[in-house]
């Protein structure tokens, strides 16, 4: 297995931002992408902190002009960077999908100026860890927005593991990181030049990180479940957390607590937690609100993704 979490970056957010990959036999890859500002310590923080505020958080974060590099997420699961292509979710393409935020502007391409350090290697190190091989699959990067001769190949990114710019991923209608020297990448952290990490090379586990549900999918599925076949789920994964924190609330009897259905039993839980939280009427009626999940999930230690 891979560095998980690269031990010269710091630790940006709470360490929670995707979840499993789709296709881990397919091959492992690196995305580039600019944030489209500028750079040093000021941006660092600004881009960092807004990067979270919208839920778009990369795996990395690296200023080219200062090689700090910050760490998001785990590596060996997704990231956020990235629209879907139609069914298909590119961020959770491949045995590793790595997402990099670069602090520049795809209109000056960052290796003309930038001073890779050991920050930078130590990056490299991580990416080569997981079997990323030095190549560039998709071939020639965007020079603008309308340069046709960065192709957005499916057939490629399913199944070419390497590096790929922003404007190289098939749903996606970006054209950063621009023009960059594709060769400096590797130039500038020559295989044998990585720095080896310490051992362990995985810092000790952190708190658990506060699981996520999204308040569109457990209203779809409140208002859908109940009508399927006795079971029948919509957003099981979201659900479960919901269904887990009614029943702390001695509201939600165990038999219903692990099924993922919002079915009847769970919206009539619902309810109870609404009329508990000072809602009447069809105010209380068993379909999840902002107000009073957020309510359940700061109580019961889930988020909530409006």
């Amino acid at each position: 297995m891979g560095e998980i979490w690269i031990k010269e970056a710091e630790k940006l957010g709470d360490g929670s931002i995707g979840g499993a990959m789709d296709t881990p036999s397919q091959p492992p890859r690196v995305v580039w992408h600019t944030t489209e500002s500028g750079h040093g310590n000021t941006f660092f923080k600004n881009i960092g902190d807004y990067l979270i505020r919208i839920g778009a958080e990369p795996h990395i974060l690296y200023d080219p002009s200062t090689d700090r590099l910050g760490q998001y997420g785990p590596l060996n699961q997704s990231a956020r960077a990235l629209r879907n292509d139609g069914l298909t979710r590119t961020n959770r393409t491949g045995k590793v999908c790595i997402q990099i935020e670069v602090l520049a502007r795809a209109s000056r391409p960052f290796t003309e100026y930038w001073k890779p350090g050991p920050n930078f290697k130590a990056l490299m190190r991580a990416i080569r860890s997981w079997g990323v091989p030095d190549v560039w699959p998709a071939g020639a990067l965007a020079g603008s927005y309308n340069d046709s001769s960065a192709k957005r190949s499916r057939t490629t990114w399913a199944a070419k593991g390497g590096h790929y710019g922003h404007c190289n991923i098939p749903g996606n209608n970006h054209w950063d990181p621009g023009k960059i020297d594709k060769a400096a990448i590797f130039k500038a952290a020559p295989k044998d030049s990585t720095p080896a990490p310490s051992k362990p090379s995985t810092p000790a586990k952190p708190a658990p990180a506060k699981p996520t549900v999204d308040l569109s999918n457990l209203i779809a599925a409140a208002r859908r479940d109940p009508g399927l076949k006795q079971g029948g789920t919509t957003h099981p994964a979201d659900v479960k957390v919901v269904e887990a924190a009614l029943k702390a609330e001695g509201l939600l009897s165990a038999a219903y607590a692990s099924d993922g259905s919002f079915g009847s039993s769970t919206v009539a839980a619902y309810r109870k937690w609404q009329q508990r939280c000072g809602y009447t009427g069809s105010a209380a009626d068993g379909i999840p609100g902002k107000a009073s999940l957020e309510k359940l999930g700061a109580k019961r230690g889930f988020k909530v993704k409006a």
